[in-house]
């Protein structure tokens, strides 16, 4: 079950998951969270804690809804952050975790980051970019954009969620990510109780799936061999 980032949908992750799918023999589900893609638009503005709501009530229930008890959360960046809440809170219906370029706080490189964003997006081809994945491309932007610029957010903080996780995780960034430093992956390498592989991949940004797409499948391919054992009966 794959989890776009903050400014993503169903269509940002192109033929990833399929790939993924094909190398693994697993089912698979994507879709654009509320607000983004071709999902409903949402009422704005975003309540700072958004990605713990996605954790603990909105992918439980899609999952049940899917009739989903056995899924390997996918989650990159925003979705990765997502992926945690839920496998901390409400892990029943999951058996691993793999995540790209996951946050669990705040940092200063983010917030600029993502500042100049905002700047690309009202005076750049950010906007013309995303509009070709977003119906409510304005929603989409400031929705996510608003939220992490919020002075309030600077207390985002995921990591007491990690110590309930138990499952095996992969956690993959790039070391030239300029969204979140190598502290993020190591905070929850150090926070959660289950076995973590951590990949630190070279000339790789944000997204690992696009930046080092033959690197990024060969890493997940076989940690779901080696970590995952047969569906259950």
């Amino acid at each position: 079950m794959f989890l776009h980032e903050g400014l993503g949908s169903l269509s940002h992750w192109r033929e990833f998951p399929d790939q993924l799918a094909d190398a693994t023999g697993c089912g698979l589900l994507v879709y654009s969270r509320a607000g983004y893609g071709r999902s409903s638009p949402i009422v704005p503005p975003r309540p700072l804690d958004y990605m713990e709501h996605e954790g603990r009530v909105v992918l439980p229930a899609l999952l049940a809804a899917a009739g989903i008890d056995d899924a390997i959360l996918v989650g990159h960046s925003d979705g990765g952050s997502i992926a945690l809440v839920c496998a901390g809170t409400q892990p029943e219906r999951l058996r691993a975790l793999i995540l790209e370029a996951p946050h669990v706080f705040c940092e200063e490189l983010s917030v600029r980051s993502i500042a100049e964003a905002r700047r690309a997006f009202l005076d750049g081809d950010l906007r013309a970019r995303l509009a070709r994945h977003h119906d409510d491309v304005d929603g989409a932007f400031w929705g996510w954009n608003r939220a992490w610029l919020d002075p309030g957010f600077r207390a985002f903080n995921l990591e007491r969620y990690l110590p309930a996780i138990t499952l095996p995780t992969l956690i993959l960034q790039g070391v030239d990510d300029p969204y979140g430093t190598p502290a993020q992956i190591e905070a929850i390498a150090r926070g959660v109780r289950g076995p973590v592989e951590q990949r630190l991949l070279p000339e790789c940004g944000h997204a690992p799936h696009r930046d080092r797409p033959d690197e990024t499948l060969a890493a997940m391919r076989d940690f779901i061999a080696r970590r995952c054992p047969p569906a259950r009966s």
